[in-house]
């Protein structure tokens, strides 16, 4: 008992006795000073005494499905640093190989009485994937937020860069340099926004598909996937992640392809140190700072016991033109 004292009295800068008086539910205690207490003992896995119990954390999941892709630790340094402006601890939840899972880590949040969810990049993105842990939150009427696009009728709120606008500007981009022959490399069939890049792509000219490539989200399936599309004769290519980007640069590269010499290529996201690449990446950038804001605005709405729309909220990407794009080869 006295070590669990020192160690949530530590945590939350306070004196043992004050932490005390929180946990006997003793008055002369500011509720600021007890949510941060209570808060304190489910961040360090302590049981709150069976008086507290009935009581929900200050406590938000933020569920990601990696931290190896750049762009998932930048959101979550946006959500979280929002959600502790307005007095709400965030719980990091990464799912790994054959680690936990976005259902168990969903049972693990609802057992922890959070407040609410934030689910950046998961399940609730392909069509074809399990969504009962979703529902399970529905039923709890948990506050929830998703960020980028969701499959239909889960009824959650949502903040999403608009992926149309940005394929628009990626192919407007390449076509401006003279390429025709213009490739996608996009994420599983059933991924919502590589769906939705797909179609865009579709409307602005007649893409065949076999300048189409499927790959997961990583610079080895991008690097497969573009071998394919390079033998194919494409030379400019449109791709939905950044790292999926660097994987067409090393295919051009094996191959004895300049980039951008040979071929061109747009990534998505702008992730930390893309301007930092061999050449710098051409990418399309996501809003992060305002999407992330404005997906802890919406949860937060619902904490305060506000209605919100379960409405998708999309916003403007942006084209960063930087090295791996140039004027089409001709010989």
């Amino acid at each position: 008992m006295t070590r669990r004292l020192a160690e949530v009295a530590k945590k939350v800068g306070v004196s043992e006795a004050t932490v005390s008086r929180v946990l006997n539910g003793k008055p002369g205690v500011s509720d600021a000073t007890r949510q941060s207490v209570l808060s304190a003992l489910d961040v360090l896995g302590y049981e709150r005494p069976t008086q507290l119990r009935g009581e929900r954390a200050r406590l938000v999941g933020l569920v990601l499905p990696e931290l190896q892709n750049p762009i998932f630790p930048a959101f979550a340094e946006v959500i979280g640093g929002a959600l502790a402006q307005l007095g709400l601890t965030p719980v990091l939840c990464t799912q790994t190989k054959g680690g936990v899972s976005e259902a168990d880590y969903v049972d693990l949040l609802l057992h922890q009485q959070v407040s609410g969810v934030v689910f950046a990049g998961g399940l609730y993105a392909q069509a074809d994937a399990p969504h009962e842990h979703y529902r399970r939150l529905a039923a709890r009427n948990i506050p929830v937020v998703l960020v980028n696009a969701s499959i239909e009728h889960l009824g959650f709120p949502g903040v999403s860069c608009d992926d149309a606008v940005a394929v628009e500007q990626a192919w407007r981009h390449l076509a401006s340099l003279g390429h025709e022959r213009i490739g996608l490399v996009l994420g599983p069939a059933d991924h919502v926004p590589s769906a939705r890049k797909l179609a865009a792509a579709r409307a602005l000219a007649d893409l065949p598909d076999e300048h189409v490539a499927r790959a997961m989200f990583s610079i080895e399936s991008g690097h497969a996937a573009a071998s394919r599309l390079i033998d194919r004769g494409v030379t400019g290519f449109i791709c939905a992640s950044d790292p999926l980007a660097l994987g067409v640069v090393r295919a051009a590269r094996r191959k004895g392809l300049d980039v951008p010499g040979r071929v061109s290529v747009v990534g998505y996201d702008d992730s930390a140190l893309m301007n930092c690449t061999d050449p710098p990446l051409t990418t399309v950038r996501q809003p992060i700072e305002a999407m992330g804001r404005a997906a802890v605005e919406l949860l937060n709405a619902q904490v305060g016991g506000g209605a919100v729309a379960p409405e998708e909220l999309l916003f403007e990407p942006e084209l960063v033109v930087r090295g791996s794009t140039a004027q089409v080869f001709r010989p």
